[in-house]
């Protein structure tokens, strides 16, 4: 396991602010000067995955209601703390209905508490691709765990290298400053590494305790340095007052530059208090909006490999051996429905969903009976997920052609 994942989940440091901005004038690229909340606890850094099968892993992406509550929250918080217009949403709720699809409705919903921010949604794909030609129309994006974690790393290699943004994880009792790039094990003690995510990191931390003239100087010294002309491996690009210089050798000119440069007050990202965050995802559990949570079926996974892996002899095989108060709606391979009326060029695995409904009302003591019924036919149970409806609206999504 990943040690910094663990220590934001060991801690609850639920929010993840990365500052990126550019230094036209130091390092060619566009302009640029936008900050993106990544939720940090969540999604498929969850890390729950298994194999299921000979063909087949699984990895599970789960998106809570109050982790999402939390860092939309903070999101809109910052954006208008830190005197900021826009905040933009991006995530796959075209695609991922009910997880990032809580992700865009509670976006919309909390977003009426702050109307004075200008808001906007993009599908994930095209938002990272606006990102990249013009980063200068973004403000301050927000996203569930896995695409921020991308989008600040397009972000900082935009800005010049990723080795130059650092960031700030924050919780209701502990908060954690780091570099976005990672540890980078392979270059190690080979003096390439660009120190300054790790110093923009600290200048972070220095404005988190209330540091503030301290964090200046140090940022007003890191620029004078770049001004200068010197430049780590990553940055450097041959110019002719440019100085290709080692970590150590980056760091020491920043230091030497400490109490003898002009000292600037740049403009630094607001860090809001989290706990009025934390507060407001208490106060709203989705609990309180469900008055009816209804059992209707069973997903039921299969490995199965028989044949040439017919769907219909499946299909008929799972029927005549499921007991009678329950009806095969479907199957489906790797999402896409096969059975019943699939298509006959659909390509399967070994893995089957098999989607069984109960005829009457829902007990769920029937579901064992069930899964003995297929197992004393010979079919191995690899996991079961229970469906339910929430006052009516189905907690499950369709298979593909269903």
């Amino acid at each position: 396991k990943s040690l910094n994942v663990t220590l934001r989940k060991s801690f609850g440091l639920f929010a993840n602010i990365r500052p990126v901005k550019s230094y036209p004038h130091l390092i060619p690229g566009p302009e640029m000067n936008l900050v993106i909340v990544r939720e940090n606890e969540e999604d498929t850094y969850a890390g729950i995955e298994h194999r299921q099968t000979a063909e087949v892993t699984q990895c599970l992406k789960l998106i809570t209601r109050p982790g999402t509550d939390k860092i939309l929250h903070y999101a809109f918080a910052l954006t208008t703390q830190s005197n900021r217009k826009k905040l933009t949403l991006m995530c796959k709720d075209n695609i991922m209905k009910l997880t990032d699809g809580v992700f865009s409705r509670r976006f919309t919903e909390i977003g009426t508490e702050f109307l004075q921010v200008d808001k906007e949604s993009m599908i994930i794909d095209i938002g990272a691709a606006k990102l990249a030609k013009d980063p200068g129309r973004f403000d301050v994006i927000v996203a569930p765990n896995l695409y921020g974690d991308i989008l600040s790393d397009i972000a900082a290699e935009i800005s010049g290298s990723v080795g130059l943004c650092g960031s700030a994880n924050l919780g209701s009792s502990f908060a954690m400053f780091e570099a976005v790039h990672g540890s980078a094990p392979d270059i190690a003690g080979s003096g390439i590494a660009n120190p300054s995510g790790l110093l923009h990191a600290a200048i972070m931390m220095l404005h988190y305790h209330g540091q503030s003239a301290t964090a200046h100087k140090i940022e007003s010294a890191w620029n004078k340095a770049l001004e200068d002309g010197f430049r780590t491996a990553d940055i450097y690009n041959g110019e002719q007052d440019q100085k290709k210089v080692t970590t150590k050798e980056f760091a020491q000119a920043v230091i030497e530059r400490l109490d003898n440069c002009e000292i600037k007050n740049y403009d630094s990202v607001i860090l809001p208090d989290v706990s009025k965050s934390i507060e407001y995802a208490a106060e709203h559990p989705a609990g309180k909006e469900i008055t009816q949570k209804e059992l209707t079926g069973v997903d039921i996974f299969l490995d199965w490999s028989i044949g040439n892996r017919d769907p219909e002899i499946l299909g008929n095989a799972l029927t005549k051996a499921s007991p009678d108060e329950w009806n095969l709606k479907m199957i489906t391979n790797r999402g896409v429905k096969v059975y019943p009326n699939g298509i006959p060029d659909t390509f399967c695995t070994d893995h089957w969903r098999c989607r069984f409904i109960l005829k009457n009302t829902a007990n769920p003591a029937t579901i064992p009976h069930l899964m003995i019924a297929l197992q004393n036919a010979g079919f191995e149970i690899i996991k079961t997920e229970n469906l339910y409806s929430f006052d009516g609206e189905a907690g499950y999504s369709m298979g593909q052609g269903e």
